[in-house]
């Protein structure tokens, strides 16, 4: 005889799916069917001043396979992202477990690492790029004063990258930091008195308690910090124009959707490329996942 449902438990299914439920609507609609429709709208070019799509099958995609600055976008998008992620979550890591610790003034602290995370991007970058000026900007006139030669931080197409990294860990790690700083919060005082009883340093406390028994909090900060570092675009846009020599080496993939989508309006193409992306991030994030099996420890 199948066990009834009692009204009690039926009760809670509904309120939690009714507290659930503007979550779910809200990815539905934002998320969900936006994938679709930008995977139907790459099978189609976009009609003369962008009205009437045509449909050309894969051709869309055939062209972005040769299309020598689609390449472009995407080493430039993957080196972004192997410069940002790792050194943010380093450095947020190292600033969580200081201002975990006894530390006067650590609300001060966490507040102000937090600020560039609210400041709007476009501000942020217009500081940034005073700062970078090659004639009148703050970080070469510092360099000048030591006598080191001043250097073009935007145009160069050797440093331009460099550059945008800079500013986008600058303004990623507050982030990562309460992040890592709520899962450092996590882990028991009895760990650490005990390995104080026996003898342990800061540095061996550091890796053989407080890394692995906040790997679970690291995780999510690395998956999601990729996803985001992949769809870098405000900064990149603001600081390069097409017409700067630096364009090849820091043009990314949702830049080049950008450009193409709304300059040129080539919606089904751009379309293209954003399905190359997002199939690039669903790759590294079934790795990740699949990873994180041998180095994440769940308490």
């Amino acid at each position: 005889m199948k066990n009834k449902v009692s009204k009690k438990t039926r009760n809670e299914w509904c309120w939690g799916w009714f507290m659930v439920a503007p979550t779910i609507v809200g990815l539905v609609v934002l998320n969900i069917i936006p994938i679709f429709q930008t995977l139907y709208l790459s099978f189609f070019k976009s009609g003369a001043f962008g009205k009437g799509n045509v449909f050309v099958g894969l051709e869309n995609y055939k062209t972005m396979i040769q299309d020598e600055q689609v390449w472009y976008a995407v080493r430039n998008t993957l080196g972004y992202t192997c410069l940002v992620v790792p050194v943010t979550i380093v450095i947020a890591l190292l600033m969580a477990v200081a201002l975990n610790g006894k530390l006067k003034g650590k609300g001060i602290y966490r507040t102000i690492y937090f600020i560039p995370m609210v400041a709007a991007p476009a501000a942020v970058t217009m500081v940034w790029k005073w700062l970078y000026n090659s004639q009148y900007g703050l970080i070469n006139h510092v360099l000048n004063s030591l006598g080191i030669e001043k250097m073009n931080w935007i145009d160069n197409p050797k440093v331009a990258l460099i550059s945008i990294s800079i500013i986008g860990i600058w303004s990623t790690i507050g982030y990562s930091m309460v992040l890592l700083l709520a899962g450092l919060q996590e882990i028991p005082r009895d760990y650490y008195e005990a390995s104080n009883i026996d003898g342990a340093s800061k540095v061996r406390q550091f890796f053989s308690i407080t890394v692995p028994l906040v790997s679970p909090t690291l995780f999510f900060v690395l998956v999601t910090s990729i996803i985001t570092a992949m769809q870098v675009f405000d900064v990149i846009y603001m600081m390069i124009d097409v017409t700067s020599p630096a364009y090849n080496s820091t043009v990314s993939l949702v830049y080049l959707f950008y450009n193409n989508s709304f300059k040129y309006s080539n919606k089904g193409y751009g379309s293209a490329i954003v399905m190359l992306l997002l199939l690039i991030i669903m790759i590294i994030t079934v790795i990740q996942t699949k990873l994180q099996k041998k180095w994440v420890n769940y308490m």
